[in-house]
C-alpha cells in the first residue's frame, strides 16, 4: 500500500502537465513521447548506467577483500575497521560539501598545492571526465564501508573447518581465497551488488551538491535530470514519467540480478546450528 499508491499517483502524473500549482491537466501521453524523443534524457541514461557499472567495478572488489580481511581475528584490523566505517556515520549530503570544499579550484588544497607541483590552477570539477571520475570516487568512499560491513559478516559465516581442510590438502591463501572464500560469499555478492546497482541508478544528491550536473550536462544523470525537471523547471509531469521510468528500470534489473544469481532460491547453510 505504501509503495502501491505513490507508484499510481506518479503514473497519473505522468500524464498530466502540472507546474505543482492549482489542477493537473490531463495531456495523455504527451510526457512520454518528449521522453522518448529527448536527447538528454538518452545521455543521462549512458551516463547513468556507466555510472552504475564503474561503482560496480570499484567497490565490489575492494570492499569484499576489506570485508574478508577484517572478519580477521587481530585486534588492531577492529580498531581500523572501526576507523574506516566514519564515512558511515556521514550524510551524503555533508560528504558532497567537504569534497566540494576540497576540490575547489579556488580555496581549496588543490588551489595551494597545484601551482607549488607546477599544475597551474587545478579545477578537477570542471573537466568533464575528471568531474565525473570524483563522482565514482566519491560514491566509493562513502559506500565502500559499508559493503565491506557486509561481506565481513558473511566471511565470519564461513565454517573454520572448511579453511583447515583446503591447509591440509596444501592449499595456499590464494587457492583458499579462490575455492572457499569467493564460493561461499556469491550470496552475499548478489546482495551488495543489488544494493549497489539500485543505489547507482537512485540516489542523486552527490550529484546535485558536487558538480550541479556539470559541466554543461556531463554528469547529468537520471534521478538528477527528473530533480532537475520537477524542482527547477517545476514540470511536474515530465519529472514524474523520468520518476516512474527510473524505478521500474532499476526494479526489473534487481529482479534479473536476483533471478539469474540464484539468489532466489538460497537456503541457509547452517540452518539447524
Amino acid at each position: 500500500m505504501f509503495a502501491a499508491l505513490p507508484m499510481v499517483l506518479v503514473a497519473y502524473l505522468s500524464l498530466t502537465s502540472w507546474g505543482g500549482l492549482g489542477t493537473p491537466e490531463f495531456v495523455g501521453l504527451e510526457n512520454w513521447s518528449r521522453l522518448a524523443g529527448d536527447p538528454v534524457m538518452r545521455r543521462a541514461v549512458w551516463l547513468s548506467l556507466v555510472l552504475t557499472v564503474l561503482n560496480w567495478i570499484v567497490q565490489t572488489p575492494i570492499a569484499l577483500l576489506l570485508g574478508v580481511w577484517a572478519a580477521g581475528p587481530q585486534r588492531n584490523r577492529a580498531v581500523l575497521s572501526a576507523i574506516f566505517f566514519l564515512p558511515l556515520l556521514l550524510s551524503s549530503a555533508a560528504i558532497a560539501i567537504i569534497w566540494r570544499a576540497l576540490l575547489d579550484p579556488n580555496f581549496g588544497p588543490l588551489a595551494w598545492l597545484g601551482p607549488r607541483l607546477g599544475l597551474g590552477s587545478v579545477d578537477v570539477l570542471g573537466g568533464p571526465t575528471s568531474a565525473f571520475a570524483m563522482i565514482v570516487f566519491v560514491t566509493a568512499w562513502q559506500f565502500i564501508p559499508l559493503h565491506m560491513l557486509l561481506y565481513q559478516g558473511g566471511a565470519r559465516q564461513i565454517p573454520a573447518s572448511l579453511y583447515e581442510a583446503a591447509r591440509i590438502d596444501g592449499a595456499g591463501m590464494l587457492r583458499s581465497f579462490w575455492h572457499i572464500t569467493l564460493p561461499q560469499l556469491r550470496h552475499t555478492i548478489t546482495t551488495s551488488s543489488v544494493l549497489m546497482v539500485v543505489g547507482s541508478l537512485t540516489y542523486f544528491d552527490t550529484v546535485l551538491i558536487l558538480t550541479g550536473g556539470g559541466p554543461g550536462t556531463d554528469t547529468t544523470i537520471v534521478p538528477f535530470l527528473m530533480y532537475r525537471a520537477g524542482f527547477r523547471s517545476w514540470e511536474l509531469g515530465y519529472a514524474s514519467a523520468i520518476a516512474f521510468t527510473l524505478v521500474v528500470v532499476a526494479t526489473v534489473i534487481a529482479l534479473l540480478l536476483v533471478r539469474f544469481t540464484g539468489f532466489g532460491s538460497m537456503r541457509s547453510t547452517r540452518e539447524g546450528m
